[in-house]
Formats: structure tokens, sequence, C-alpha cells
């Protein structure tokens, strides 16, 4: 019996650790399109990323800038149906070098943000 008041304390905290965890995951990139660091012949129409957990539509925000600081976004980001997929539509880009900005709410209500960069044409 003395096995057993050992192991149920043990059980207990092992589940509550593993739901501590599913509770506080915040949302970041799954998948970006382009992806960070690529280089495109031709200028992509809109920029997409999906997140790894459900996103806050009212506190979503995606920019595209290019290298001046300019966004390049036309209108307000597109939410998914999925609620984890935030996309913008882009003005004809030139080539150059282009710095997606984001910052998300999940529903956990933890704020997360980032940058990456992708280019169109030639690298450099």
């Amino acid at each position: 019996m003395t096995t057993t008041m050992t192991l149920v304390p043990a059980c207990i905290a092992v589940l509550l650790l593993s739901l501590a965890g599913a509770v506080l995951a915040h949302s970041f990139p799954e998948q970006e399109i382009p992806s960070a660091g690529e280089t495109l012949n031709a200028a992509p129409p809109q920029v997409t990323i999906k997140f790894d957990a459900p996103i806050e539509k009212l506190f979503a925000k995606l920019e595209v800038l290019d290298s001046s600081g300019a966004n390049r976004a036309v209108g307000q980001p597109l939410y998914g149906s999925d609620g984890a997929t935030l996309s913008v539509k882009l003005a004809p880009l030139k080539p150059g070098d282009y710095t997606v900005k984001w910052a998300v709410v999940g529903a956990d209500t933890h704020r997360t943000q980032g940058s990456y960069t992708f280019t169109v044409g030639k690298s450099g």
C-alpha cells in the first residue's frame, strides 16, 4: 500500500504538468507562404501564415514591408475558417527584400509576434 500512496501523487503531478503545457501553449507560425528566407522568381499575390494554435481575429496583424518600410499589404488581414490561418493580399512587388511582420493573440490570450524576410528576384 505504501507504493500506491507514492505513485498516486506522482501520477497526479505528471498529469497536471502535461495539462499546464497544453493550456499555456502560445500561437506561433507553423507554415509560412512564402517561407522565411525564400527567394522567389515572381512576386507572390499574398502572404499566408498558418499558426500552430487558434488565433483571435480581432487582434491579428500582418504587414509586408518593403526596404523603405512601406507596407505593401492591401486591406486588412484575412482570417482563415480554420481559426489558425492569417493571410493578406499584396500590391505588386518589385524585386527586392521584404519583411513580413505579424502579431497575434492566441486563444490562450497570450500575444506573440515576430518577423521574417523573403526576396523577390535575385538576392542581394
